[in-house]
């Protein structure tokens, strides 16, 4: 018994070494990607309706991901218990919640670069991203367990204003569960 308890603490070492690593690296290309994400979906006089609809596409397909990763991951599992103290599957529930708060953040800000290839849909979008950055760090206080009602209810808000800016312009937001190798970036 005591050899199965060692190997349990280990794998569950090993699953938060990866989730650090994978939340770390995710957040240190940013800046590259944002840049080349700026540079393609800024919108020029010539722009064409096909640009505007693949624009309204990438930003519904970003929105319902990081809509779906909150709600599956985040919101589900604080509502039902599982990231108290001493609740079954704490731990798991935790990675996993950390792992889409920094998936849901990545994909928000992707929605809203996408949104930046149409004019109404950018108008909606722009009052959000004050908002969007504050999730920046949610991720990190949900994977050490340190995540309040309030912190759930900021991912529940920002997600329902991505979904009302994109219904407002015609670009209707539908969540879409990532899957787990999604999420740790595979």
């Amino acid at each position: 018994m005591p050899t199965f308890v060692r190997a349990r603490r280990a794998v569950v070492a090993a699953l938060l070494s990866g989730a650090l690593l994978v939340t770390t690296a995710a957040c240190g290309d940013e800046s590259r990607q944002s840049m080349t994400a700026n540079a393609q979906a800024t919108p020029t006089s010539s722009a064409s309706f096909q640009q505007q609809k693949l624009a309204k596409t990438r930003f519904v397909a970003n929105a319902g991901l990081a809509a779906g990763a909150t709600y599956q991951w985040i919101v589900k599992p604080y509502r039902a218990g599982k990231f108290k103290k001493g609740a079954d599957g704490r731990t798991v529930a935790l990675v996993k919640a950390g792992l889409a708060g920094a998936f849901t953040y990545n994909r928000l800000k992707a929605a809203v670069n996408n949104a930046k290839g149409d004019a109404l849909l950018s108008k909606a979008v722009a009052p959000l991203s004050a908002g969007i950055d504050s999730l920046k760090d949610l991720g990190t206080k949900l994977r050490k367990g340190e995540a309040t009602d309030g912190d759930i209810g900021a991912f529940e808000n920002i997600i329902k204003g991505v979904k009302d800016a994109g219904k407002s312009a015609g670009a209707e937001v539908v969540d879409k569960v990532p899957s787990t190798s999604q999420l740790s970036g595979g």
